[in-house]
């Protein structure tokens, strides 16, 4: 089992000790045989809705101050969740998979999604399943998505969408068998200061349009002209996905290119290893991910991927019988 010697919190994550590793682990079994242990059970929901409140309180505060203000990275790493490398099975290798039976894991995951906000997931993506699997495909290597292994650009989860995450969380059940695939974030606050005031102004401006990503396996079309940059002047939210967003102008252009630049530049690189759990704001931090060479031979990099909403009212319409899936 993945765990910290000792609990330890600073600005962009902590590290559980083992008392508190073994409490999420108690909160989470307690988990396994509601609703017959299936996490897309409205029954299953609500009580790791409940549940979320039995967590250690060193790891909810942690938790409401990144929600309060996620900081400078928007961005945060848990390490040491209950997760058992002996334990964990083979990572699966088809298209689409996801993880519908509560573990130990998914069951931690979903806890700490709660204290987030409330989950939500897509019916075009991943087939509405609460907890997606983040593995290489066989034949998708070239993928600029979640069953890639290339380069994947930088991108807020979702882009194209009116109701796309909050927050995006990312728990590690399986490294790549090199370490060399890490998980990269860059916030806008890290870069909004280095833009030539040019780029600022269009960046706010609706010059550009985003399709959505391959996963959701939607004809193809872009959405309504957009800016990348919206709301407080001084601490704005961004939206782009630099394989999805275009621009419509000759100066759109221009100031996407310095914007890619910067968050290459400042980008941050977590290599996760199994109990760590990564959240990312996804309204002010993009993601992507280093390469990796898959060996489709059971042991690859596997995550577990989750969606937060802060206020999952705004969706309503969107989802039926007012559950936590977005039919569209």
């Amino acid at each position: 089992m993945s765990m910290g010697l000792e609990v330890g919190t600073h600005a962009d994550g902590m590290t559980l000790n083992r008392a508190d590793t073994l409490a999420v682990e108690e909160v989470a079994r307690a988990l396994l045989s509601t609703a017959g242990s299936r996490i897309d059970d409205a029954a299953w929901l609500r009580e790791a809705g409940r549940r979320w409140h039995d967590l250690p309180v060193s790891l909810r505060k942690s938790l409401a101050a990144f929600r309060r203000d996620s900081g400078p990275a928007g961005a945060f790493v848990i390490r040491g969740l209950p997760v058992d490398p002996a334990l964990v099975p083979g990572t699966p290798m088809v298209s689409g998979s996801v993880q519908r039976e509560a573990t130990v894991a998914a069951a931690a995951l979903m806890l700490v999604t709660n204290t987030l906000g409330d989950p939500i997931s897509f019916r075009p993506e991943k087939s509405g399943a609460m907890v997606h699997d983040v593995i290489p495909v066989p034949g998708n290597e070239e993928f600029q998505g979640n069953e890639g292994s290339v380069h994947l650009t930088f991108h807020n989860e979702n882009v194209f969408h009116p109701h796309r995450p909050d927050y995006v969380l990312l728990l590690c059940l399986r490294a790549d068998h090199d370490r060399v695939a890490g998980l990269r974030t860059a916030s806008i606050r890290q870069v909004a200061r280095l833009l030539s005031d040019e780029s600022r102004e269009v960046l706010f401006r609706p010059e550009f349009v985003s399709a959505p990503p391959p996963s959701f396996g939607l004809p193809p079309g872009e959405s309504q002209p957009h800016a990348v940059l919206s709301g407080a002047p001084e601490d704005p939210d961004v939206q782009v996905d630099f394989a999805a967003t275009g621009p419509l102008t000759r100066r759109a252009d221009a100031a996407m290119r310095e914007l890619q630049a910067l968050f290459a530049e400042h980008a941050l690189t977590h290599y996760l290893t199994p109990g760590d759990l990564a959240i990312v704001d996804n309204r002010v931090t993009v993601h992507g991910r280093t390469g990796f060479t898959p060996h489709y031979d059971g042991r690859d990099r596997w995550l577990q991927r989750t969606f937060a909403v802060q206020n999952l009212r705004r969706s309503r319409v969107h989802r039926a019988d007012d559950g936590h899936v977005l039919v569209g």
